[in-house]
């Protein structure tokens, strides 16, 4: 990869306490933030993040804004920048679908598809092209219609597409923005990354993670972009593919590709 050879060119270089931008998906808010303090106490330099839907952030990384480091919660978003400036896409990371449940919602994962398509049931997903996640609900409607016919339609039709959009709600400050759709009622199960549930499910009184069954189960890869020229970009990029990256995105519920199967000596 080019990227891979120009950071070991780069590696004998000082970092010098550059500041690196990362952009990074939402979804990698509490991992990218770890990370990020991690490379700055080994010396990498300082980080200066910006996290949002991923569609997003590329439409504006396109537009000139400018980063070192994109991370996105798909490989398209990614691809897209990289192909535009001669760089390379590696995958970093992986992630599921889960439903976030609300107090009172009969629902396993057997039932699950039931309920969605229940006309009673309020089906909250993030919105598709402006956030990866929003594509990945889609994803599970589509693989819906092998099961039932017509429900691909139906899913659609009636999903609310509360968050990841341009002018999607916020939550009040240090709320988490699927908790608060479902614990007020807006959404009665929101299909969202299993990580993002994990932390969500704690702020919903009576709140339930359902795993999707494997019929619908969808699998998320989170693609990485060096975009920068300096060191420190490169630094990044390989602080995020290293063990010590890799242990961060693991703890906090992520499949991570590179982190090695046996402890290091």
């Amino acid at each position: 990869m080019r990227w891979l050879l120009a950071a070991l060119l780069l590696m004998g270089g000082t970092a010098e306490a550059q500041e690196v931008r990362l952009h990074a998906a939402g979804s990698l808010r509490a991992a990218m933030t770890e990370v990020a303090s991690a490379f700055q106490a080994a010396g990498g330099g300082t980080v200066r993040t910006s996290f949002g839907p991923a569609g997003l952030l590329r439409e504006r990384i396109a537009g000139g804004e400018a980063t070192d480091v994109f991370a996105a919660a798909n490989m398209t978003h990614p691809l897209a920048l990289a192909r535009a400036r001669g760089r390379d896409v590696v995958l970093f990371a992986r992630n599921r679908l889960c439903a976030l449940v609300g107090r009172g919602v009969a629902v396993e994962s057997d039932t699950l598809l039931d309920r969605m398509l229940d006309p009673g049931v309020k089906l909250g997903t993030s919105t598709p092209r402006a956030d990866p996640a929003g594509d990945y609900a889609f994803a599970a409607f589509a693989r819906a219609e092998a099961l039932r016919p017509g429900a691909r339609a139906a899913l659609e039709a009636k999903a609310l597409t509360l968050t990841g959009g341009a002018a999607s709600a916020a939550p009040p400050a240090g709320i988490d923005g699927y908790a608060w759709h479902v614990a007020e009622g807006r959404a009665d199960i929101f299909l969202t990354y299993c990580t993002n549930a994990a932390t969500a499910v704690r702020q919903v009184p009576g709140g339930r993670i359902v795993a999707l069954p494997e019929a619908l189960s969808v699998a998320a890869d989170y693609g990485l972009v060096v975009l920068g020229d300096g060191p420190a970009a490169y630094r990044l990029g390989l602080f995020i593919l290293s063990p010590a990256g890799q242990a961060v995105l693991a703890r906090l519920g992520f499949e991570a590709p590179t982190q090695p199967r046996e402890p290091l000596p």
